[in-house]
Order: structure tokens, then C-alpha cells, then sequence
């Protein structure tokens, strides 16, 4: 049994106070996140539309009509779940895990730690993705739409969501557990977060209260739960949502819109992007600093993969066709957030690394006491976080291709139609291998609050994301971080923010 001096010597000193609003934020984000999940899937559907009829008369609403309208499971809330659903999801994950062990990666040493040692990482996320859409690739050239795995997505879809988020919170109770047997000095090197040791349940369960949890597994070895988690399940998750959303319209409609390919493909060269840059987690806040806990493990499992993937099962049930503008257009958005996004990011990594570089070497900026440097002209000149504005910029191209978004069912016998037939100035959707017509009517852009609400949450996440960045530079560089702050102004976008 420890000690009380040897229990004290693995609790770092807290560096901040609390997050979310401690405790009941943390509660709050707990319950209301899982809730979102769910909501957006029963309020946006095939059965009666985008949102369903009711939210738009709030008078008339009952519980009757929201179980009819949000295609509630006929066996009542047990119907969230599926046993099968959930062995086949698990089945997923040790897939990963095996191809992760058996696959050849590169092995990399993280930071080093409180503890003085450094862990290693083996590297493989992209290779191991290639192998599993390689095999996704055959089944649908075989069988086209009808791929087991394309309507076992669609048909499944509620009970994929409970599923992986039955697996995001046994994970984090497991390594909340876990996380009181780290001792000082242990060979594992295995220590405490320095923001999640509050003392409080609920919010050192949500924060996370290790930093980073291993576990090993008989001929796996041993896997780093947060890591693999990071962008392994959910992210390829989230491009197999995508396809299967695109083979679903195709096999309602016959054809494939220009939108939901759009939409694929900028999220799908995003995630390839990240799998392929896989070692950059190594310098990230949420591998350093973040301990591992029911944030990461919802967040990577279950709100990456179903909220980042609705524009697409959106566009899945209305299609919209963008035609030349409408993809210039969205193209446009993308390549300028991509520029500012990538030239800012260059910029800074030129001048970290050789700031000799003729491209940077005009740059002015200011030393601080610390020996650092920082940029006081140029793109990090004109904003302290202009990456950032890129990264929201491109959020945009995300949700622009559902348009005007909102629908409402009206049911009734399949004809045939063309991709001529789409839509009419009603935004109606007719005809077609569908069973049922589709009317924008008075639906039209109330479905923007699902379609837009990734960028309504990234926007969030980014300032959070900043205001939680400009805290740690406060910290690390002191009074020079002030006097910077008086150099460069504006935190995101210049002139406003």
C-alpha cells in the first residue's frame, strides 16, 4: 500500500485551476454530449425530415408524435442497443489493435516525462487504414451499395452510436480506476496529469486523471490507450460513415452528387492527412498535458466520427447539386483556408527551425528571457493565432455543400427519375429508385441547424482551444507574453477578434 509521502511524490502541482467550469461543467458536458449525439440522429432523418415536422410547431408537439417522426427503435430504449451491433464494433477495435501490432511502423520516443524517461510510440495508423479500406474497396466492387458493411452502417446507425459510446465510457472508467495504482518511481513510467488530480469524482473522471494509460494485451503487446485512441477507431470511423452515406444515396437514387463527394473528399484527405503526419500527436496538448479521460475517450470515439460525418448522411437522404459555381465556390472556401491555414503553419516552422531561411529571414520579433523567439510580423505578426482562422475558414467548405438545408418527407410509390430531375425550383426531390418524395417546404433552412453545427462547435472549440493556449504561453513566457500581447493584438481575425 503507498505511502502518504509516496503518493504525494506522483501528484504533480496543478499548473491551472479548473476546466469547463469544474465539476458541474464537467457533469454537464458528460450528459448533454451523448444527448446531441442521439438528438441529431432522431431529429434529422429519412421517415419524416429534416428536422422532424413537430420541432417546427412546438404547440403541437407530443411524445407520441416525436417517437412517430424521430423513427424512435420499436423496442423502446433498449432498441438503442444491439448485442450484435456491439460485438461487431469491438470486433473493429481489435482489428486496429492486431494490424497496430502486426503491421510495421515507425517507433518513436514521446516528450520526456516528470519522471525523467521518455515513452515509445510505434507508428502505423496510415498503413493500417489503407489496409482496411483496401479490403472495404473489393466487398463494394463485388457488391456495389448493397456491401454488407454499407447497410450495416446505415441500418445500425442509433446503435453504433450507443455502442461506441458504451466502449468510450467503460474505457474511461477502467483508467480512472487504474490511475490509483501509479506509484512513484514505477518502471512503467506511468504518471498523473497535472489537471486531473482535483480530488473531485466526476471531474478528474472526465478531464482524466493519467496522463498517459497502457494496457497489454496477450500477443498484442502492449498498446497506449490514448494514442491509439487519437485517431485510429474514431477518425477511420469517420470516413467509413462517410462512404457508407454515399453508398446509400446511390442506392436510393442511381447516382452520386457532386456535394456529398465534396464533402467526402476534403474530410477524407484531412484524416489521411493526420494518420499520415501520425507522429505530430507526440507534441500535441492532448498527448503532453491532457490526462486521459471521458472528454478524449467520447470525444475521439463518438462525437468525432457522428457529429463530423452529418453533413454527408444529411446529403445521404437530400442530395443537392451544386453544378460548376456551386463547386467552384466551395473549392474556393477550401483553398483559401488551406492557404492561410498552411502558409501560417509553414511560416512558423521555417522560423523554428532555420530562421536563417530566405523565405522568413525578413521577419522581425521579439526575444523573450526565456531564450525564445516570437514572431511579431508576418502571418503570426498579424494575429497570435492565425492557423486558426485557416482551420475555420475550411470548416466552412464542410457545411456550405448542404446548402440551404432543411426537408420534409412525404411518403409515397417509387418511379423513375434522372439526375435532370433532382431538384425544381421548390427544392423539391421526386422521382427516382426513392419511396418517398422530398420537400423542402417550410423545412427549408431549419435544417442548418444540424448541417451548420459543426461549424457552429468548431467555432467554439477553436477559441476554447486558444484561450486554453494563451494560458499555458502566460505561464511560459511571463511578462514577455504581455509585452507580445501589446505587439500583436488580435488573438484570431485581425480587426475583430
Amino acid at each position: 500500500m503507498m505511502t502518504k509521502s509516496s503518493r504525494k511524490s506522483v501528484l504533480p502541482a496543478r499548473t491551472h485551476d479548473y476546466e469547463f467550469l469544474g465539476p458541474p461543467g464537467a457533469l454537464v458536458i458528460s450528459i448533454s454530449a451523448p444527448f446531441v449525439c442521439y438528438l441529431a440522429a432522431f431529429v434529422c432523418n429519412d421517415v419524416s425530415g429534416c428536422p422532424i415536422p413537430s420541432a417546427l410547431h412546438p404547440r403541437s408537439l407530443s411524445l407520441a408524435k416525436l417517437k412517430e417522426e424521430g423513427a424512435w427503435p420499436r423496442d423502446g430504449i433498449w432498441g438503442l442497443a444491439s448485442l450484435r451491433v456491439t460485438s461487431s464494433v469491438l470486433a473493429y477495435y481489435l482489428l486496429s489493435l492486431v494490424l497496430q501490432a502486426a503491421f510495421p511502423g515507425l517507433v518513436q520516443q514521446g516528450v520526456k516525462l516528470r519522471c525523467g524517461g521518455r515513452l515509445e510510440y510505434k507508428f502505423n495508423a496510415f498503413s493500417s487504414a489503407v489496409a482496411i479500406l483496401f479490403c472495404v474497396g473489393i466487398g463494394t466492387y463485388l457488391n456495389g451499395p448493397d456491401f454488407a458493411l454499407w447497410t450495416f452502417i446505415w441500418d445500425n446507425y442509433i446503435q453504433l452510436i450507443t455502442a461506441n459510446l458504451g466502449i468510450a465510457f467503460a474505457l474511461s472508467c477502467f483508467v480512472y480506476y487504474r490511475s490509483f495504482s501509479v506509484k512513484a518511481g514505477n518502471k512503467d513510467k506511468r504518471e498523473l496529469a497535472a489537471g486531473g488530480h482535483s480530488g473531485n469524482l466526476i471531474y478528474d473522471w472526465f478531464i482524466g486523471r493519467e496522463l498517459n494509460p497502457r494496457i497489454t494485451f496477450p500477443v498484442i503487446g502492449a498498446i497506449d490507450i490514448k494514442a491509439f485512441c487519437e485517431l485510429r477507431p474514431g477518425m477511420l470511423g469517420w470516413v467509413l460513415l462517410n462512404l457508407a452515406f454515399i453508398a446509400h444515396q446511390y442506392k436510393m437514387y442511381g447516382f452520386v452528387s457532386d456535394s456529398i463527394i465534396l464533402i467526402t473528399v476534403f474530410q477524407s484527405v484531412y484524416v489521411f492527412d493526420a494518420l499520415w503526419m501520425e507522429p505530430a500527436i507526440l507534441s500535441t496538448m492532448d498527448i503532453t498535458t491532457d490526462g486521459f479521460g471521458f472528454m478524449l475517450a467520447f470525444g475521439d470515439l463518438v462525437w468525432l466520427p457522428f457529429i463530423y460525418s452529418l453533413q454527408a448522411r444529411y446529403l445521404a437522404i437530400y442530395p443537392v447539386r451544386l453544378g460548376i459555381p456551386g463547386v467552384a465556390g466551395v473549392l474556393a472556401v477550401q483553398a483559401l483556408g488551406y492557404w492561410i491555414f498552411r502558409s501560417a503553419n509553414n511560416e512558423k516552422n521555417r522560423f523554428r527551425t532555420n530562421p536563417k531561411d530566405p523565405r522568413i529571414a525578413h521577419l522581425q520579433y521579439m526575444e523573450t528571457s526565456s531564450g525564445g523567439r516570437l514572431l511579431t510580423s508576418g502571418w503570426w505578426g498579424s494575429a497570435r493565432h492565425p492557423n486558426y482562422l485557416g482551420d475555420w475558414i475550411m470548416a466552412w467548405s464542410y457545411c456550405l455543400p448542404t446548402g440551404i438545408a432543411g426537408y420534409v418527407v412525404k411518403h409515397r410509390s417509387p418511379v423513375m427519375m434522372s439526375l435532370g430531375d433532382l431538384t425544381d425550383g421548390e427544392g423539391t426531390i421526386s422521382g427516382g429508385l426513392v419511396k418517398q418524395q422530398l420537400l423542402q417546404g417550410e423545412a427549408r433552412g431549419w435544417g442548418m441547424l444540424i448541417t451548420y453545427f459543426y461549424l457552429l462547435y468548431f467555432t467554439v472549440l477553436l477559441i476554447h482551444r486558444e484561450m486554453r493556449d494563451e494560458e499555458a504561453c502566460k505561464r511560459k513566457y511571463g511578462e514577455d507574453w504581455k509585452k507580445y500581447q501589446e505587439k500583436v493584438r488580435w488573438r484570431i481575425l485581425p480587426g475583430i477578434y
